[in-house]
This record gives structure tokens, C-alpha cells and sequence, in this order.
């Protein structure tokens, strides 16, 4: 199974029709979040209805850019994760939108738990899904706030930002993959256990992810995950 894997558009609409390439090549998009640009909620709408646009099947998030009733249309469109566990093809697709507390000038702030708590529904199926090691090999995670101490979540400087809790939920359950964005500088590719980790950097810069996964001998396994620039 083959994914476009993007996130941070920040309303920029002429970045998606460049990819429509590389939306014929795939099976699903997963898109991590933030829609709208900063500031700007209201240029959500016109993204999401482009994204309807160019592929049936999306597994998406909202960023912190995004109002929390931005939640809604991307329910009514059939394409959230959050909150809910969705079984697609063999895989299991599980969400957490928004960003962490920091700055306080973004509309989706929440703190670590807040997000977590969008992870009830993998919590309640984990007795039945997990191996005997208490992995979730077929587990894809979508969260935009980054884990932290990855390749995935750097500012300048070499600092560390994203969450702590999010890395310890990682490994817990060792998902497949795990689609990230938020920090535009960091986009990157990394492991945290068996799990890979991807921030496909910003769409809105031109940057974007593929990520290929198929099943070997009955477990998932990523055959590649390549970051990619317009």
C-alpha cells in the first residue's frame, strides 16, 4: 500500500495541484494537519474541499492552526481520525489533532493528555489487537503535534519540542508508523522502537512524504518512507 503523506498546508491551494501526479500513484493520503494559515481559519475550507478534490481516500487530522469546529467538516467529509479508530485494507488508523501549549497564539492548543485522550478508542481495542509483546503491528498514528527527541520535532538551535507523553504512547504500542508535522523545520524520518516515524515537512515550503508498507510473512512492515520536495 502506497501513501502520499503530507500536512501543514496553511491554505496554500496551488501546492496541491502540483501533486496530482503523485495523488494518481497512491492508495490514501494521510495528511497531518493544519489547513488553514496562520490566523487565518477561514482559509481551511477552500484546502479541505481541494483535498476532496484529488483522492477518495483520506486519514486526516487538524493542526493548531485550525479552530476546533474545523473538527466538524472533516467529519462530515469522512476523512478524520481523530478520536475514533478506523480500520482501512488490513490497517487500523487512529488521530490526535492540535498542538501542544506554547505560545498561546494559535487557535488549537491543548495540553499532553488533552491529546492522548484522542487515543481512548486504540486504548479500548488493544487488548485485542496487540501481539503477545503488546505491539500494534498494523497501527498507523496520525498526530500533529510531534513526539519528542526525534528527527521530527527540532527548531534551530538543536532544541527538542515535542511531547514526551506522545513518544512514551509510541512505545508502548509500537505502531506501524506514525505521521507527524507541526515543526516546518524538522521534517524528517526516523525510528522510535520499530516504529517509523514521519514528518513530511510542510507542504506549504513544497515538501511532502511517500511511505510504502505491505505484509511479510502476516506482519506490516514500512518498505520505505522517502521525504520529497516539490
Amino acid at each position: 500500500m502506497k501513501f502520499l503523506v503530507i500536512s501543514d498546508i496553511h491554505g496554500s491551494v496551488d501546492n496541491i495541484e502540483k501533486l496530482d501526479s503523485q495523488f494518481k500513484s497512491v492508495d490514501a493520503v494521510i495528511f497531518g494537519g493544519d489547513f488553514a494559515a496562520f490566523g487565518s481559519p477561514e482559509t481551511g475550507k477552500p484546502v479541505l474541499d481541494k483535498l476532496l478534490s484529488k483522492h477518495d481516500t483520506i486519514f486526516s487530522v487538524i493542526g493548531n492552526c485550525d479552530s476546533p469546529e474545523f473538527l466538524d467538516a472533516i467529519d462530515g467529509a469522512d476523512i478524520s481520525v481523530e478520536n475514533t479508530l478506523t480500520f482501512h485494507d488490513g490497517l487500523a488508523f487512529a488521530g490526535a489533532g492540535g498542538g501542544t501549549k506554547f505560545s498561546g497564539d494559535t487557535l488549537f492548543e491543548r495540553d499532553e493528555d488533552e491529546i492522548l485522550s484522542d487515543f481512548s478508542l486504540v486504548d479500548a481495542s488493544a487488548e485485542n489487537c496487540v501481539d503477545e509483546n503488546g505491539k500494534w503491528n498494523s497501527l498507523v498514528l496520525v498526530m500533529h503535534n510531534p513526539p519528542k527527541d526525534t528527527d521530527c520535532d527540532m527548531i534551530p538551535g538543536g532544541i527538542h519540542v515535542g511531547s514526551q507523553k506522545l513518544r512514551e504512547y509510541i512505545e508502548k504500542y509500537e505502531p506501524l508508523l506514525v505521521v507527524t508535522g507541526h515543526i516546518h523545520e524538522s521534517a524528517g524520518v526516523c525510528r522510535v522502537g520499530s516504529t517509523t516515524v514521519i514528518n513530511p515537512g510542510a507542504l506549504l515550503e513544497g515538501k511532502y512524504g511517500i511511505v510504502e508498507v505491505e505484509k511479510e510473512g502476516g506482519s506490516w512492515v514500512v518498505k520505505s518512507a522517502e521525504l520529497k520536495k516539490l
